[in-house]
């Protein structure tokens, strides 16, 4: 029987292949695996590194959003705080005008009635002075008189 012979000629071959396989292909085959190997290992530490900075990454915009919602609400309160000063300042400032121009008026009205009096002086004076005339039915003497008129006015 040929089959001890076809039996060992497929076990020689199958050596041959195996030794071929192990000897060109499998090489290869190694390089090739290591290589994807490497590549997703890469790709996963890249991953995690990329993960890792998001989450850095995410603090540091919420820190930045803080601080920025921080320093806002600070100019807030600030400008509201310098809004209350010039407020006041203008309240302060209004005050200090009507005060001013209510002095401004009372000095004119006094300035006023000091005027008044000195015409009502006078025409008191030249009233009487009139009156004085017709009783005594002749002509006065004004120079004579000046002192007389003036002394009446201080009086009044």
């Amino acid at each position: 029987m040929n089959l001890n012979l076809t039996l060992i000629a497929q076990a020689v071959s199958f050596a041959l292949f195996i030794w071929f396989t192990v000897k060109f292909v499998w090489p290869p085959m190694l390089r090739a695996i290591e290589a994807r190997q490497k590549t997703i290992a890469d790709g996963l530490a890249a991953a995690e590194q990329g993960r890792r900075s998001l989450e850095t990454s995410t603090r540091q915009a919420d820190d930045a959003v803080r601080q920025a919602r921080e320093r806002a609400a600070e100019i807030i309160g600030q400008a509201e705080k310098r809004v209350a000063q010039m407020i006041d300042e203008a309240r302060n400032a209004a005050k200090e005008e009507g005060n001013r121009e209510k002095a401004a008026a009372k000095a004119e009205i006094e300035q006023a009635v000091t005027r008044a009096r000195e015409q009502l002086r006078d025409r008191v004076a030249s009233l009487a002075v009139a009156g004085a005339e017709k009783i005594l039915r002749r002509e006065v003497d004004a120079k004579a008189h000046a002192d007389l008129l003036e002394a009446i006015k201080r009086d009044l």
